[in-house]
């Protein structure tokens, strides 16, 4: 799979979580600055979700972050 197709995967499916966001919305009661913004939240969410999960996942168990290195201690 190329990066093209990947990229064209990625943006079919987010217009059509997108469309599902709006049509959900279209039943709910709300003004239309809470749709406004409901909508830039459904727009938003996916769009900034990967990095989220990326940046808030636990370490792995055994494996040290490398963003604080650690130096080598000598044994006396």
């Amino acid at each position: 799979m190329t990066i093209t197709s990947m990229r064209l995967l990625l943006v079919i499916f987010l217009f059509a979580m997108y469309v599902l966001a709006l049509v959900y919305l279209r039943r709910r009661p709300l003004t239309r600055a809470e749709f406004a913004c409901w909508a830039l939240f459904a727009l938003l969410l996916p769009l900034l979700g990967p990095f989220l999960v990326l940046i808030m996942r636990p370490p792995l168990r055994g494996v040290q972050l490398l963003i604080f290195p650690v130096r080598n201690r000598r044994r006396k």
